[in-house]
């Protein structure tokens, strides 16, 4: 029961801190009055490490399916 609940929730509730992550890097350009630019830097600077993220967990799933990169 405790497997199933994490297996389905954990995604969950990283998505929603991603989400979450994106709505910080949005307010603060806007209350910085960061321009387009600026905004537009904002999120690939700070949402690097998200994407990092996602190309780990990506990478990880191929390795462990078998199918290599």
């Amino acid at each position: 029961m405790q497997e199933t609940f994490e297996a389905w929730i954990t995604p969950i509730m990283i998505g929603g801190l991603i989400l979450f992550m994106g709505f910080i890097i949005w307010d603060l350009a806007r209350k910085s009055r960061a321009g387009t630019f600026g905004t537009l830097m904002l999120f690939v600077v700070l949402g690097a490490g998200v994407l990092g993220y996602v190309f780990k967990v990506v990478i990880t799933w191929l390795i462990e399916r078998g199918g290599g990169v």
